[in-house]
């Protein structure tokens, strides 16, 4: 892990992140003593789950909501 002085960092943030997002995590000193790090982003899958199944698991209830709507319409014209 590369170590850096707050001061380096400042001086060369653009450096330093690039570095970090190619995958170098960076221990910043202050005094000689550790005060943060900077990491690579965590990768994620990058795409959301297939929810096919999920959707075509849930069991719907009572009416469509358009026959709902339309019927709520009727009633409030009378």
């Amino acid at each position: 892990m590369e170590r850096a002085s707050v001061r380096e960092v400042r001086e060369n943030l653009r450096a330093y992140l690039e570095r970090a997002e190619s995958g170098e995590e960076i221990s910043i000193l202050r005094r000689g003593k550790e005060v943060a790090r900077l990491v690579p982003p965590a990768r994620g899958p990058g795409r959301f789950p297939d929810l096919t199944e999920f959707r075509a698991s849930i069991g719907l209830k009572g009416e469509p909501a358009s026959e709902t709507v339309a019927k709520l319409r009727r009633e409030a014209r009378y």
